[in-house]
């Protein structure tokens, strides 16, 4: 089926139509244009759809004009596009746009796609690991205090503690069962097991954190499809349907944050579930944005997991495992899995695998009576809790 664009609007459904991840880990010999075309191909492999349905492209992160000359790189020429950067709450802020201008008509196909070589470039010497985002505007006036980007996390996560008693074992936690989930991911980077005792003995980056509290540095690249109701029929597999999404941001300086303990999910992921028609007590598995172990904890809060100040005692006994309460960050997360960047795009490629039934025996969620999760949530983060997008996705 053909579909033209700038259809009228019917509030058309909007389903995903393929994932993918492009090579991931340590790759050394490609350019983040091959992992953004590696998994452009396998996403659209994935949908069982011809490239030339697509008509809609987002992109962030690469080039001079992002999306332009990723998509011409990748022979698209798109009539809608989407270049929004907003660190790692990106693509779930993109794929808010997305199904926005899929179910008004203003696109029929879209695809969001994403590559980095960040471990691979520090590697080799093209580049350096950044400790901020700049020194400009608001900006300046941290900076020179040495208020780095980790540095604005572990303020947060100190306030957290002071203010609900949290542990740093508490936070240790997330992070061992972090691991244990990428345990039977073989696409994860890190799958051999961790103990608290090994999280709060490693050596400190950040006070409170230690090595182990912070994400990995990969490469990698994934890529999602996102299509009108009207392609389902030709996709290869079942569908997964974005039922609902919200966006929120908060702030770029840390003196006009009101709340170290809230982040912006607690506006996106209420919009999210209102626009869904659904709760949070009916999800089944949650991917999070996981740059850091108080991300997770304080998002889980935000999201209506557990009430706030009360996330220290819900990421105990196992809850986040794949077989626990309520499986978190499923492949191993940013903590275990990948984390080449902007992350987000990888929570979407997560949850649809989990909701298609395809992650596999050994890591596979299923829900008490042992069927597939039916609804799942991705929620990402962007710089220092500045912004924020979550998705909530079903199962078709």
């Amino acid at each position: 089926m053909r579909l033209t664009p700038g259809t009228p609007s019917r509030n058309r459904k909007v389903a995903v139509a393929g994932v993918a991840l492009s090579d991931c880990g340590r790759v050394d010999e490609a350019t983040p244009y091959t992992l953004h075309a590696q998994a452009a191909r396998r996403a659209l492999a994935d949908s069982g759809l011809d490239r030339s349905v697509i008509d809609g492209f987002a992109s962030a992160g690469l080039g001079t004009l992002a999306p332009v000359e990723v998509a011409e790189y990748l022979g698209l020429r798109p009539t809608w596009v989407d270049s929004t950067s907003v660190g790692g709450a990106t693509w779930e802020v993109m794929a808010a746009h997305a199904a926005d201008a899929i179910a008004a008509g203003h696109a029929n196909a879209v695809l969001l796609v994403y590559g980095s070589t960040a471990r691979a470039d520090i590697k080799a010497k093209r580049r350096t690991a950044n400790l901020s985002f700049g020194a400009r505007g608001p900006l300046q006036f941290e900076v020179p205090y040495g208020h780095t980007l980790i540095a604005k996390y572990a303020m947060a996560a100190r306030r957290h503690q002071h203010q609900y008693g949290t542990t740093l074992a508490q936070l240790a936690q997330i992070a061992v069962q972090a691991r244990a989930n990428a345990a039977t991911n073989p696409d994860a980077m890190y799958r051999e097991p961790i103990t608290v005792d090994e999280v709060l003995s490693g050596p400190m980056i950040a006070d409170p954190f230690t090595k182990l509290h912070c994400c990995i540095r990969s490469d990698g690249g994934c890529a999602v499809l996102l299509v009108a109701e009207d392609y389902v029929p030709d996709l290869a597999k079942r569908p997964v349907w974005v039922l609902g999404s919200g966006t929120a941001v908060s702030h770029t300086t840390m003196s006009e944050w009101d709340d170290f303990t809230v982040s912006p999910a607690a506006a996106s992921g209420r919009l999210a579930f209102q626009r869904a028609g659904v709760r949070p007590a009916e999800i089944d598995l949650a991917e999070i944005y996981d740059a850091f172990t108080y991300m997770t904890l304080v998002t889980l809060e935000d999201l209506g997991f557990c009430a706030k100040g009360e996330g220290g005692a819900f990421v105990e006994k196992g809850r986040l495992l794949r077989d626990g309460e309520l499986p978190v960050n499923t492949d191993g997360g940013g903590l275990a899995a990948c984390h080449p960047g902007m992350r987000g795009l990888f929570l979407l490629v997560e949850a649809v695998r989990q909701l298609r039934g395809e992650a596999g025996q050994d890591r596979q969620v299923h829900k008490p009576d042992g069927t597939l999760p039916q609804l799942a949530v991705a929620s990402g983060t962007g710089g220092w809790f500045c912004s924020s997008g979550t998705v909530v996705l079903g199962r078709g």
